[in-house]
């Protein structure tokens, strides 16, 4: 049940944008102003979830680490697991953002009888990896839609992304990889009952979204062929404020823009923004160099401080009718 309900909220959502492609007088409303729409709502979103994350204290170093920190000399540290400085932090990120190094090592323990087996997930890892590199060549790809020539850059993307030359048009390796990665995570969540009690509403909905964007876009390449020219005029209008409504494009293309413009505006609010918060993340940006300097809270307030001397000072002829010593250190 709780697949069903965002599989259905999908369902409606694409019956809703085949419906404003299909009634002309709506046709302007899901062309023009819901994609704005959506991008402000996005961009407004982004920022402010981004401007909560970086204004949050974070008084003390706690970066996530499984390597041996930097103390003295003749002690080898691991500087790409235990980073203690920004060259250190750069290279364990960038391990992160670009090749998910802590999901290929991630790994599950299950009891069986008297035996404890240990199991890696390196197919969870390829069908991430897979999915977001091919989401974000797809990005890539769509960019030329709204540039005019289009960048070298893209066009040697596509080159490459349609190498192989699979049917005419051509099928770009990044679409499969697009499908199956989500194709996978979803049948993971269904499939494993683990996974599955700890599955929300909005982990099937991020799916259903993204595998609803993708089939839309290939069923509108490879089978039921929208005009491409009224899409690249309607994109460029978009970006140049002059936007045109197109008239060729068929009603599943609005479907296709009205999932991608949810998505959108879905996504600040998600848990799809880790794309921006692993950056942020304290447990990873962070340099483990406790050993090297001392750490000082910098949101302490200032307190008046009444020290032991002080206290002493204050008090001495009290202590000493009580007969109670006192510290002559202190006192000098």
């Amino acid at each position: 049940m709780r697949a069903m309900f965002p599989l259905l909220v999908v369902l409606f959502l694409a019956s809703v944008g085949f419906l404003g492609g299909g009634i002309q007088e709506l046709r302007t409303l899901f062309a023009v102003w819901v994609p704005y729409a959506a991008m402000a709502i996005f961009l407004v979103g982004f920022v402010a979830r981004l401007y909560r994350w970086a204004s949050s204290p974070v008084p003390f170093r706690i970066p996530t680490t499984c390597g041996q920190q930097k103390s003295l000399p003749w002690i080898r540290a691991n500087n790409l697991e235990s980073p203690h400085n920004t060259l250190g932090v750069a290279g364990r990120m960038a391990m992160e953002v670009l090749l998910f190094r802590s999901l290929f090592r991630s790994s599950s323990v299950q009891i069986q009888g008297n035996r404890v087996l240990y199991r890696d997930h390196k197919i969870l890892w390829v069908a991430a990896m897979m999915f977001h590199w091919s989401m974000l060549l797809v990005v890539v790809r769509h960019s030329r839609f709204f540039f005019e020539p289009v960048p070298s850059l893209v066009s040697a993307v596509q080159s490459v992304d349609g190498f192989f030359q699979f049917g005419d048009p051509v099928l770009y390796v990044t679409t499969v990889g697009f499908l199956l990665g989500p194709a996978y995570l979803l049948t993971r969540r269904l499939m494993m009952p683990g996974v599955r009690y700890i599955s929300l509403p909005s982990d099937y909905f991020a799916l259903f979204l993204l595998l609803g964007i993708g089939a839309t876009g290939v069923v509108m390449r490879h089978l039921f062929h929208t005009d491409v020219t009224a899409v690249k005029q309607l994109a460029m209008g978009l970006v140049t404020f002059r936007p045109v409504v197109p008239t060729g494009a068929s009603p599943l293309f609005f479907v296709h823009l009205f999932l991608v413009s949810c998505l959108l505006a879905y996504l600040p609010f998600s848990k799809l923004m880790h794309m921006a918060g692993v950056l942020l993340s304290p447990t990873r940006n962070l340099a483990n160099d406790s050993r090297m300097r001392r750490h000082v809270n910098p949101w302490n307030h200032p307190v008046p401080l009444h020290t032991f001397e002080e206290w002493q000072e204050e008090f001495k002829d009290k202590l000493e009718a009580a007969g109670i010593p006192l510290d002559t250190e202190a006192a000098r």
